[in-house]
């Protein structure tokens, strides 16, 4: 036996050797540091594996990802210190749970779509249509369908147009409120589209509201809730009796009782004045509205007088004078006396004119000086002029005849005039007079077959206003 073959050859390589060697070190080092106990809590989640097989390696990888897919915690491959390397491996081989297999994805339909638009300044059919992804075509298709689809053209700023998309993205309706009681509605059918209206039917209900002057008649009734249109109405009830271009003063009050029309609680227009009270000067007028058996409607006084009279006071409402009857005035153009057989009302260009009453007209055209002019014939006895207008109202033309508070033209400035006005004048038995200072007749009173039914409508009217009013001035007192 040689002395080489004598020697024992190592067991480990010297690597491991060193190795071994420094874990020893590094665990007397921990026993010194931590107690025993801490060491066995440790020993799960420390791993120092040498010469772990790579084929088991492999194993415990796969493994904690298979575990990783339940949504379990998973602890380190390398997290076991082991006297047994097969543990380790059982446990990285066990069967991971099966990876969920995605259900096979439906091909998606795109839903009805619902859009909306508000109309802006300068919008368009078919900008609008733009907006929701539809082609000028569409446009073109929905107006050629219905002879009353030409109404969604029709638009007006701030309203609002609602879209309905089929699932192909082709528009299958429309939709849009053209006021509080209108809608209208396109749908799409076989043909084309077909044209739908829906009108909401109202609540009539009705309303008080009070005013006092403070400037004018028109701000006062505004800030008192009266609308424009009611206003007008108001001051026609009371033509007659008062003059609303130069009989208003401060102080002036007024109660009025109108039809007011409501949807879902909401008022949405207004009906006639069926009732009003106006104390001008000191002195009250009222009104109370009455349609007799025949249903021809009319004003008359509370104790059944018609408030009707031949002519009204003023043929331009809220009109200033100018200037008044007069037979030595100086004339501002021609710059030499001369009589001024009428009034002036002067008002902004446009403002309407009416006839004072009921009559014939005997010229709607030019007159001289008087520029566009009508002569309105009243019976046998009466004539009045309308002078300087900008243009005469649609259907009043020579030979025809005109209703009393019709509007027969417009406030202009032509013929000899320094600006925009009415001349007005009144002739009796084909003799000047002052319309202003002219007496007129009153019309026929309720007859008598009528003045029970008219007072058993006027009564409650009347007494609903004094206890309105009385509510009123109890309230402001407090």
């Amino acid at each position: 036996m040689t002395k080489e073959s004598s020697k024992a050859p190592p067991l480990y390589p010297k690597t491991h050797l060193l190795a071994a060697s420094g874990i020893a070190a590094l665990l007397s080092l921990a026993l010194l540091v931590f107690p025993s106990s801490d060491v066995e809590a440790k020993k799960t989640t420390l791993s120092l594996e040498l010469e772990s097989p790579a084929e088991q390696l492999t194993q415990e990888h796969d493994a904690a990802h298979a575990v990783q897919a339940t949504n379990e915690p998973v602890e380190s491959p390398f997290a076991q210190i082991e006297d047994s390397p097969q543990e380790p491996q059982e446990t990285a081989q066990a069967a991971p749970a099966p990876a969920a297999v995605p259900a096979p994805v439906a091909e998606e339909k795109k839903a009805p779509s619902h859009r909306e638009v508000i109309v802006s300044k300068g919008d368009t059919l078919s900008t609008l249509f733009a907006k929701v992804g539809l082609p000028a075509t569409s446009v073109h298709d929905l107006l050629a369908s219905d002879k009353q689809a030409k109404q969604f053209s029709q638009l007006k700023h701030g309203q609002k147009l609602e879209f309905e998309l089929g699932p192909d993205g082709q528009l299958t309706s429309l939709h849009s409120k053209v006021s509080d009681l209108e809608t209208i509605t396109l749908t799409k059918n076989d043909k084309g589209y077909s044209f739908n209206r829906t009108t909401a039917k109202p609540t009539v209900r009705s309303a008080y509201v009070h005013g006092v002057i403070n400037s004018s008649l028109s701000q006062s009734a505004a800030r008192a809730g009266l609308s424009h249109s009611l206003t007008m109405d108001m001051a026609s009830v009371f033509g007659y009796d008062v003059d609303f271009a130069q009989d208003i003063r401060q102080g002036d009050q007024f109660d009025v009782i109108y039809e007011q029309k409501v949807v879902n609680g909401k008022a949405v227009g207004n009906g006639p004045i069926l009732s009003a009270r106006f104390t001008n000067r000191g002195k009250t007028y009222t009104a109370v509205r009455y349609t007799d058996k025949q249903g021809n409607s009319s004003y008359y006084t509370a104790d059944g007088n018609s408030m009707r009279k031949a002519f009204i006071r003023t043929p331009v409402d809220f009109a200033r004078i100018s200037s008044k009857f007069s037979m030595g005035r100086k004339h501002p153009i021609l710059n030499k006396i001369r009589a001024h057989k009428g009034v002036d009302y002067a008002a902004p260009r446009g403002t309407p004119i009416k006839a004072a009453g009921d009559g014939k007209v005997l010229l709607a055209g030019r007159r001289g000086g008087y520029g566009n002019t009508v002569i309105l014939q009243h019976g046998n006895t009466y004539r009045t002029l309308y002078g300087h207008m900008q243009g005469f109202a649609k259907g009043v033309k020579t030979g025809g005849t005109v209703k009393q508070g019709q509007v027969i033209g417009y406030i202009g400035t032509t013929g000899l005039s320094t600006g925009p006005h009415l001349h007005y004048e009144f002739q009796v038995n084909g003799v000047h007079v002052d319309p202003l200072g002219q007496k007129v007749a009153m019309a026929d009173p309720i007859s008598k077959a009528e003045r029970a039914r008219f007072l058993a409508q006027s009564q409650p009217l009347m007494a609903r206003m004094d206890q309105e009013r009385a509510t009123q001035l109890a309230s402001a007192k407090r």
